[in-house]
């Protein structure tokens, strides 16, 4: 019995193997397809040129096949027809041979912060000849609120300065030329040399040449286009003020002057003219360009009129230009004029703000950290003082309670901004605050560490003074101007008199977006956190 049992399964388990041979087989073949592709990927790459090319010469006619030899004697289908060898590598076929060509590139004057629009260069730091690496300072420069080292970001040669120290170049401009190889200096510096020569102004237009002076047919024809400005009848007098001074001061009959500057206006050059006086060297020089330029003679009055509105220089004077900060702080104040704005006052008893300030100075807690720590406590309570306005049509409650603190410091004003006052204990704060004034005197803050407060507080209590008004900073809606404290006689609700420490808080606010009763509440609770100093060191 077991015979027989033995006898049928093995016939059965022999088909069962043979039953596997073809897909085994079908298997090994596309192993050995894969085997033939990535040795001909091998054989085609750049690396084994020169083995090919050393290779016998039968190969460049050798048939590469994609099927194995069993599939002559097999079913299986072929994956791919049979490819020749050089039909794959043709000569026909051109070699792209790629060349690494080194590159010229400019160093540009960055833009340091979002309203930088120029910088000064302070100083190189790297020489021309040097060479320099990635991320390794090159140049110092001023921006309008700190000075600060630029990287250059690739390695190579500083082949020419194009912008010296104690220059000025816009933001974007080429100040440098960073040649990669030693070949390259001398088409970097040509490359310089062209980029300096385009950004300085040609001579002969601002200065009339000799030639054009000694024209003197069109000087003497220039009186013709004068007369269209001289109504006929009745007509208005209209003179600069300086002109009307001096008319007055000379006894001149101004109605009796005509006028040469813009539309008939009457100039002081021609009141000194009218009482006989000699015109300054300033309007003499003025007058030789009017002479010089008979194409346009109504632009020439108009350029000498606008100097002529402003009065003389006192003798003796030195104008000194603005530095680059004085300019960003002027072109700020200039804007903060668009923004209607309000102030409200508010007196804050301090006693027990200077008891607290007592006690926590040995610390290294200073009085700006106490007012900053209590303004953020109060607009966390008041968000809408926190907010600000930039376009006019709309307002954005800032997530960020940012106290910008403004610092006088040598050359200008910063602010530096405490970000997330409210969130900092008072001591963190505080420590804070002195890294961020060591740092704005010596002018090395980062853009984010000044222009991203969202609240501005100005305290002159330190000097003496017992109120003034701040003008409000741009894209922001209030800042607080803090006098001094100083002993106050007080009457309470029963008609007794006490002498208590009182400071005056004025508060400009943008009336676009805060309004009286939101600025009186929150002067309110910035007084009731004062008066609870305590409540600052939780």
């Amino acid at each position: 019995m077991q015979t027989q049992l033995g006898s049928a399964v093995f016939p059965r388990l022999l088909r069962r193997s043979l039953s596997y041979i073809p897909s085994i087989l079908y298997s090994l073949h596309w192993l050995l397809n894969l085997f033939h592709f990535f040795r001909f990927l091998s054989n085609s790459s750049p690396q084994s040129q020169k083995h090919k090319e050393m290779a016998s010469p039968f190969l460049s006619n050798t048939i590469i096949s994609f099927s194995s030899s069993l599939s002559s004697s097999s079913s299986l289908p072929r994956l791919a027809p049979s490819i020749p060898f050089s039909a794959i590598r043709s000569k026909s076929t051109p070699r792209r041979i790629l060349t690494v060509r080194s590159k010229i590139r400019e160093i540009f004057m960055p833009a340091l912060s979002s309203t930088m629009t120029e910088g000064k260069i302070v100083s190189w730091v790297k020489s021309e000849g040097d060479v320099l690496s990635k991320g390794e300072s090159v140049v110092v420069v001023e921006s309008d609120k700190a000075d600060m080292d630029v990287e250059t970001f690739y390695d190579g040669i500083l082949a020419a300065i194009v912008v010296g120290e104690g220059e000025t170049a816009l933001v974007g401009a080429a100040i440098g030329v960073l040649a990669e190889t030693e070949d390259e200096i001398a088409e970097a510096k040509a490359k310089a040399a062209s980029k300096s020569g385009a950004s300085t102004p040609s001579a002969p237009p601002p200065a009339p040449t000799p030639a054009a002076a000694s024209t003197p047919a069109p000087p003497k024809s220039t009186p013709a286009p004068a007369a269209p400005t001289v109504a006929e009848g009745p007509r208005k007098t209209v003179a600069t003020p300086y002109a009307k001074k001096l008319a007055k001061q000379h006894k001149v009959d101004i109605e009796s002057v005509v006028g040469t500057g813009p539309y008939g206006r009457i100039t002081p050059e021609d009141i000194e003219a009218a009482a006989g006086l000699s015109p300054s060297k300033k309007n003499v020089g003025l007058a030789v360009v009017v002479e010089t330029k008979p194409a346009a003679p109504a632009k020439a009055p108009a350029a000498s009129a606008a100097p002529s509105s402003l009065p003389p220089p006192v003798p003796g004077s030195t104008v000194v230009p603005f530095t680059t900060m004085q300019s960003a702080v002027s072109k700020n104040m200039v804007e903060s004029l668009s923004v209607p704005t309000f102030r409200v006052g508010y007196p804050v008893t301090t006693d027990a703000l200077d008891a607290l300030y007592e006690k926590v100075k040995p610390k290294g807690v200073t009085m700006t950290a106490l007012l900053a720590k209590a303004a953020a406590m109060a607009l966390a309570q008041h968000p809408v003082v926190n907010s600000s306005c930039k376009d006019g049509k709309s307002f954005t409650y800032n997530s960020n309670i940012n106290i910008a603190v403004a610092v006088a410091i040598n050359g200008g004003l910063i602010t530096p901004v405490l970000q997330d006052a409210d969130k900092l204990d008072l001591y963190l704060l505080s420590q804070k605050w002195k890294e961020l004034v060591e740092k704005a005197r010596a002018k090395q803050l980062q853009p984010q560490e000044y222009n991203s407060g969202t609240f501005t507080l100005s305290n002159l209590g330190m000097f003496g003074v017992d109120r003034f008004d701040a003008i409000l900073p741009p894209g922001q809606g209030a800042i607080m101007a803090v006098g001094a404290s100083k002993p106050t006689v007080v009457a309470d609700a029963d008609g007794f008199f006490s002498v208590k420490n009182k400071m005056l808080v004025n508060v400009t606010a943008d009336h676009r977006i805060i309004y009286g009763a939101d600025l009186a509440a929150f002067l309110q609770t910035f007084s009731k956190i004062v008066e609870n100093a305590e409540s600052l060191t939780l």
